[in-house]
């Protein structure tokens, strides 16, 4: 059951909503289990055969795998272990290792690992060190690298950044390559490369992009964001991409499952006709190799038990003796911000704003509400307030509706006795009680189901609200009053005196089966006690096992609500109250006396509060 549903229903007609409700459940775990996932283990051996009927050779991009190091240092050892060129951006720093000319050390300036905001964020690292997250560019002919990650570049700068960029000469096998690499004001680079054949004959090359990762894909994860792998079932985290105007993904768990792109040939290779992108995401990172728009490319995954690689090949360049050529590939790496990834979508980056993950049904309602939110940031000051002004502008529109759903409710709240006298008289004939509760329906003019078709209007509203809550990072470390996250649960916890106790509310949650109770937070004790005040003004279920379950379920609703997001928790609570004052209203308005008028006249000694008609 969803916030504020409450049951009007006959007896006979509830069982069988609850029949139909199971059988559909079943029937989605079944198509499930017994189509589904049939389907994906017979193509995921017939691409397992194809392989070997290759010989082993999966794909025709075939860049060798890189030796993985022995020895696990820290970060701060890998950074004095080879020569460098250090970059300080306007929203990024770091270095670019000149021994494969990649970028592996890579620090957002505007974002940090936790709310105390101690650390800048750091995204990419060294492949010899823990969680090791590296991007760049390499050049191949044939089968065989050119330009690998062992050959050491050589730069006469030692920093670049800003309007600055810096040059990496590479002189092998007849060919220079000169490198210009530079930084935009965001998170993009651009490798910028002249290529120079040296020799005699005419030579073919291709520059070859990749995004490497190493270790458990839930380690990395929680390595740049801290909790973030709890969430991956609500956010997509893994491969993403555009081939042409076709989005792509591919979570992690499958990605090291041996699964790879979506829609690939035989040996794993998919291609692009005109252009698009590939990288890893995590919920609100990303890196992601951007080839040369206006060509086409071939992209592959490959995976061991702990490195991810991701190659993207561009199109492959002929160089007669003497001859030059200019080509410039880009590399992202950064937040995924809408207004940022946005920017580069609008640049020529197909389908790039999508890199954030709107979902699938409600994409146009979640990024919606992101626009609203967005705009009434800008305008009251705070994601907080704008949640609550966006209560205000959804629930405008609906007031008609939720009028008539409050008369429909105060209808049957005066029907209550009657019902409950029907149920009593006919208890033996359960087809007579029907007849006799239609014909009670029919000549006060009822409609039990009333109350409950505003409902379908906030469960799209709840779901893309809380979609986007998860995936949007404008939201992540926003305070707002004693919240100070709102993408995160609420900070508060019964067991910490709600903030006053130097104890985090998630530590109180982690104690078995008391941290369910003691870790409720301050906002979901208040949507449960607006919850209560709701269905109090509500008409009870008939049934006595029912009136039981409707009492537990704000307690119930209020240990579920406090893993939600702090924001998304806010939404309901100010939409209860909204609603609470609605509905009574409405029903004053219609003659009905209310669970809260009768508390008042017991606490005042007063008569009957229900107003004289």
């Amino acid at each position: 059951m969803l916030p504020n549903q409450q049951n009007g229903m006959d007896p006979q007609d509830q069982r069988n909503f609850i029949i139909a409700m199971a059988l559909m459940i079943v029937f989605v775990f079944g198509y499930q289990f017994f189509v589904l996932e049939p389907q994906a283990k017979r193509a995921n051996e017939a691409r397992e055969a194809a392989i070997a009927e290759t010989g082993g050779v999966e794909t025709p991009v075939e860049v060798p795998d890189a030796p993985l190091e022995d020895v696990v240092v820290s970060v701060d050892e890998a950074l004095v272990e080879s020569s460098r060129v250090t970059f300080n951006a306007a929203r990024v720093d770091g270095s670019i290792n000149l021994t494969g000319a990649v970028i592996d050390d890579l620090n957002l300036k505007d974002h940090y690992k936790t709310v105390a905001r101690e650390e800048e964020l750091r995204l990419l690292r060294p492949e010899n060190t823990p969680n090791g997250y590296t991007v760049g560019w390499n050049w191949f002919e044939g089968g065989d690298l050119l330009a690998g990650s062992d050959d050491v570049w050589s730069t006469a700068e030692s920093e670049f950044g800003g309007d600055n960029a810096t040059t990496l000469t590479l002189e092998k096998d007849g060919v220079r390559i000169e490198r210009t690499i530079s930084v935009d004001e965001n998170y993009l680079f651009t490798f910028s490369d002249r290529v120079t054949n040296l020799g005699a004959e005419t030579r073919t090359l291709s520059p070859v992009g990749q995004v490497k990762r190493y270790g458990a894909w839930k380690e990395f994860l929680n390595e740049t964001d801290p909790g973030s792998a709890r969430k991956t079932g609500f956010a997509h985290v893994g491969l993403m991409g555009s081939f042409d105007t076709a989005l792509t993904w591919r979570n992690y768990n499958n990605l090291y499952k041996g699964r790879g792109i979506k829609k690939a040939d035989d040996s794993g290779v998919r291609v692009a006709e005109t252009g698009g992108w590939l990288g890893l995401t995590d919920l609100y990172w990303m890196a992601a190799l951007v080839p040369e728009q206006g060509e086409g490319f071939r992209a592959r995954v490959r995976n061991s038990d702990n490195h991810l690689e991701v190659l993207v090949q561009g199109a492959g360049v002929e160089l007669a003796p003497g001859a030059s050529v200019t080509v410039a590939n880009q590399v992202f790496a950064g937040a995924k911000e809408y207004d940022v990834v946005n920017a580069y979508a609008e640049a020529g980056i197909p389908r790039f704003r999508d890199a954030i993950d709107w979902g699938n049904m409600l994409y146009y309602l979640t990024k919606g509400l992101f626009f609203v939110l967005d705009w009434l940031k800008g305008i009251v000051g705070s994601f907080g307030w704008a949640i609550i002004g966006l209560v205000v502008l959804v629930k405008l529109p609906l007031v008609p509706l939720y009028n008539q759903s409050y008369k429909s409710m105060a209808k049957m709240k005066k029907l209550a006795e009657p019902m409950k006298e029907i149920q009593e008289r006919f208890k033996a004939d359960p087809q007579r009680r029907q007849q006799e509760v239609m014909k009670l329906y029919q000549r006060e003019k009822a409609n039990p189901l009333a109350g409950c078709i505003p409902i379908l209007f906030t469960i799209p509203i709840f779901i893309a609200l809380y979609k986007t809550l998860f995936v949007t990072i404008e939201m992540r470390h926003t305070a707002f009053w004693f919240i100070s996250d709102l993408s995160a649960p609420d900070p508060t916890a019964i067991g910490n005196l709600f903030g006053l106790l130097p104890f985090a509310a998630a530590d109180i949650k982690a104690i078995p089966l008391l941290g369910f109770v003691i870790g409720i937070g301050i906002l979901p004790i208040l949507y449960g006690v607006t919850m209560a005040g709701i269905q109090a003004l509500s008409p009870p279920p008939p049934d006595p096992t029912q009136r039981t379950i409707m009492m537990a379920l704000p307690f119930v609703y209020m240990i579920v609500f406090g893993g939600f997001a702090a924001g998304l928790v806010l939404y309901w609570v100010w939409s209860n109250i909204l609603s609470l004052g609605q509905q009574y209203f409405i029903m004053r308005r219609n003659g009905v006396e209310t669970q809260l008028d009768k508390l008042i006249k017991r606490l005042l000694g007063r008569g009957s509060s229900t107003p004289a008609e």
